[in-house]
């Protein structure tokens, strides 16, 4: 008898038990079961183009499937009786590929970005910070404020967290704090998220300029000449 490798014999008294190894989760959620591996008694049958073909037993939905060389894919193996369609299993996987990678492409990966900051900060390094800080949540990602004492200044961490607070402060509707100001060990930190009352807030309508008219300047006056019976002055 040809044994498969990835199965094991174990004794049991006077008889040899087959053991399979479990299949991990990965497997059994990717598990679709295809043509013989379909072991319902009835199935629910929806051919190539879509159209019911009613109730049936899997042997004469298979037989359907060969006679169109195609495949009896199960599509919904929770539903009663269990849904199989005829179609073309490799096909069919493609087009589950493309739309999972489709999907993943669309989903927003997090990241959370730090912005570091020291008790003698001075405000042009803070104000440099804070834009940043504005740029990563504009950007959709999380903002990890972190101040590290060193020394002596670990007697003044007041100062760090009038720091921290100004920046969540600064940052105004910009921003969701997730982890007030905290310490660990010698740093403190906080996390803050991008909040959505900034999109959510009715812009303002634009006001329109209204042009004035323009004003003519005052042009001079042309000198009038004399008229033709006058007559002239006399010295």
């Amino acid at each position: 008898m040809q044994s498969n490798p990835l199965e094991t014999w174990r004794p049991i008294g006077t008889l040899w038990r087959r053991l399979i190894p479990p299949i991990d989760k990965r497997s059994a959620k990717s598990f679709i079961r295809t043509n013989e591996r379909i072991r319902a008694r009835e199935i629910r049958v929806i051919d190539e183009n879509g159209e019911q073909l009613g109730i049936m037993p899997p042997f004469e939905a298979l037989k359907m499937a060969r006679e169109r060389m195609l495949d009896l894919v199960e599509i919904s193996p929770n539903a009663v009786p269990p849904v199989c369609r005829i179609q073309d299993y490799g096909k069919f996987l493609y087009e589950k590929d493309k739309s999972e990678r489709a999907a993943r492409k669309k989903q927003k990966v997090i990241v959370i970005k730090e912005v570091k900051f020291s008790v003698t900060v001075d405000e042009h390094d803070y104000q440099t910070k804070k834009n940043m800080a504005l740029r990563f949540l504009g950007d959709g990602d999380k903002v990890k404020a972190s101040l590290r004492f060193k020394g002596r200044q670990m007697a003044h961490r007041d100062l760090g967290y009038k720091i921290v607070n100004r920046l969540i402060q600064d940052l105004g509707d910009a921003a969701l704090v997730e982890f007030m100001p905290r310490m660990e060990g010698t740093t403190m930190h906080a996390i803050i998220a991008p909040s959505r009352k900034a999109e959510s807030a009715p812009k303002k309508p634009a006001v329109e300029a209204v042009a004035k008219p323009a004003v003519a300047a005052p042009t001079a006056a042309a000198p009038s000449a004399p008229p033709a019976d006058t007559p002239p002055a006399q010295p």
